[in-house]
């Protein structure tokens, strides 16, 4: 069996689309709630496995690049284990430009699923906190994640917006051409490098960060964390659960859906789809 063609993935992906908008809110709510554990496992394992590295200004891009390389985890489990992730299910859009489905139904599926990952990423998020695992590398990685946050929660609203939208074009594109593999290996690697050059770049996922932020909320509590991390008074008093919400995760949220949404659900609707 062979890659599936593009328009082979627009119609397999608006069958995903129909059946995603169909489920039930107990389905939606416990696999939402797994996707936002694996994408908190993946935004912990590539905050500890590069946190020395992002330290440093002449080693940042190696880090961004190693962060790349293990946060892709994340995706591949929720593709291949089976999971609902808010910015995947931008491409639900393709099933309504299909009339297969409809918005209310869209917006359902998407208001369920993103309320289910922001509770999986958070409990995940709390337990790595509670362990102590940001006390790591005599308090740095504690220190990086708080100048993660800060660093997140201080952006202009058109730049988080502009970065949410590169994102997931990626992470949509991820997913697009994860459909159209017809091996595990395939699909691994069709997921890798989207997310690799997203993660690489440093573009903002809304559900990614409902790790990076509530993770530098939890650790600022620790004032050798804040001194050792550099971040001005200013800058860190937007770190707080009103400064996530509104300085980033509205803005990353709009982007996100225009990335996956337009950018690859519309684009290719328009492009593959006979007039």
């Amino acid at each position: 069996m062979n890659h599936l063609k593009p328009i082979e993935i627009l119609e397999a992906t608006v069958n995903a689309g129909v059946g995603k908008a169909n489920s039930s809110f107990k389905k939606l709510l416990v696999l939402g709630i797994l996707a936002g554990a694996y994408i908190a496992f993946a935004g912990a394992a590539a905050a500890m496995g590069t946190f020395n590295l992002i330290a440093v200004p002449t080693t940042f891009g190696l880090g961004k690049i190693l962060s790349g390389t293990i946060f892709a985890a994340g995706l591949v489990v929720v593709v291949l284990a089976g999971a609902e992730l808010f910015t995947g299910n931008s491409l639900i859009t393709l099933a309504v430009l299909e009339k297969k489905t409809t918005v209310p139904k869209m917006l359902r599926n998407w208001v369920i699923v993103y309320i289910a990952n922001f509770i999986g990423s958070i409990l995940v998020t709390w337990m790595i906190w509670k362990i102590g695992l940001f006390a790591s590398g005599a308090d740095m990685f504690g220190a990086i994640t708080v100048k993660v946050a800060v660093g997140k929660v201080n952006m202009t609203f058109v730049n988080c917006l502009l970065s949410g939208i590169m994102c997931n074009w990626l992470v949509s594109l991820a997913v697009w051409m994860a459909t159209g593999a017809d091996s595990t290996i395939g699909k691994i690697f069709a997921i890798f490098f989207p997310i690799w050059m997203f993660v690489t770049c440093g573009f903002e996922h809304c559900i990614a960060n409902m790790y990076a932020i509530p993770a530098g909320i939890f650790a600022a509590a620790n004032p050798a964390f804040v001194e050792l991390s550099g971040v001005t008074a200013e800058a860190l008093a937007n770190l707080s659960w009103a400064g996530m919400a509104i300085n980033n995760l509205v803005p990353a949220t709009i982007g996100n859906i225009i990335g996956g949404g337009f950018f690859v659900a519309t684009m290719y609707w328009l492009g593959l789809k006979k007039s």
